[in-house]
């Protein structure tokens, strides 16, 4: 509340066009502390205003879906597990991502035990260089023919995830050691995959998407209630 309180009394100052800050920010915070209820209102609208932008973007999602159903699906830079299966679900996620690291056994099992389960992996690295690093890694098992699957397990399991986990990792998986330090392909595709992530203003990973479903966090039991709607939808 105190730091709410001293930021809303600069606000103040900057919209009022005071500039002895001290001053008026110490009189300001006297009274908003006087007045708790307007900090109140204040946080309230500024939940309103977030809900809201929320809600937009994923009307504006929804609205995208269908237009960009291939980019999501269909795309061959991507691996895909259970390449035959008959409901796709698509995972925007990062390695070094602690909520794509915990719900990735989750993933596997999926995987593994659902095999009407076409999934496709895409590589989205928000986590700065090292996230990046993993990612053109990864795509280089891929291209390479190796054990993807393998590594996305041995990557999501090593924490702290750094450069050389990454390429001794890789090597092991089966990545061409030329491939890991450039691959200007690799590169394109995460940045088509950032675009699209970015279209689709998807707020973070992991990020599932089903059907016209999108899936934020770790919801195992949403993406299982949106696969059996998709396998009832097929049948149907």
């Amino acid at each position: 509340m105190k730091t709410f309180a001293l930021a809303l009394a600069a606000a103040l100052a900057l919209a009022f066009g005071v500039y002895d800050y001290a001053s008026f920010g110490n009189r300001a915070r006297a009274w908003l502390l006087a007045h708790p209820e307007v900090m109140e209102e204040a946080a309230q609208r500024l939940q309103a205003k977030a809900q809201a932008q929320e809600a937009a973007d994923e009307q504006q999602a929804a609205a995208e879906l269908p237009r960009l159903r291939a980019a999501i699906e269909r795309d061959p830079n991507d691996f895909v597990a259970n390449p035959n299966g008959r409901v796709t679900v698509t995972e925007f996620f990062d390695y070094r991502c602690p909520h794509c690291a915990h719900i990735a056994p989750q993933v596997l099992n999926l995987i593994r035990t659902r095999p009407e389960v076409r999934f496709v992996f895409k590589e989205m690295p928000i986590f700065g260089p090292t996230s990046e690093h993993a990612a053109r890694a990864a795509l280089a098992v891929k291209a390479a023919g190796g054990d993807y699957l393998g590594l996305y397990r041995r990557f999501m399991e090593t924490r702290p995830l750094d450069d050389a986990d990454i390429d001794a990792i890789a090597e092991k998986m089966g990545a061409r050691p030329a491939d890991l330090r450039s691959d200007p392909a690799a590169d394109r595709h995460i940045a088509e995959t950032t675009a699209l992530f970015t279209r689709l203003r998807l707020g973070g990973t992991p990020t599932f998407i089903v059907g016209d479903d999108i899936i934020p966090g770790e919801d195992m039991d949403a993406i299982m209630a949106d696969i059996a709607k998709q396998r009832g939808a097929a049948s149907a």
